[in-house]
């Protein structure tokens, strides 16, 4: 699979969470996740609006996912 699957709020928060990040907060619709080694996404909830291409391609690299791996985890 060559192009980046998006995906809503919902699903993504469920990937952070399989990857071992936790909910930390929310400021104004953006969600803040921590890791227990130290690092941090925010992931924004717009409801079902699918979160555009380029910001699911920095929070996969974030969290330390492969194109791969989040296409696995995404289908779960």
């Amino acid at each position: 699979m060559n192009q980046l699957r998006v995906a809503v709020y919902r699903d993504l928060r469920r990937i952070a969470e399989q990857v071992g990040f936790v909910w930390a907060r929310c400021e104004g619709s953006h969600n803040i996740f921590i890791h227990p080694d130290g690092r941090r996404i925010v992931i924004p909830n717009h409801g079902s609006q699918v979160i555009v291409r380029p910001l699911v391609r920095k929070l996969i690299r974030d969290m330390g996912l492969t194109r791969e791996e989040y296409h696995q985890l995404l289908d779960r």
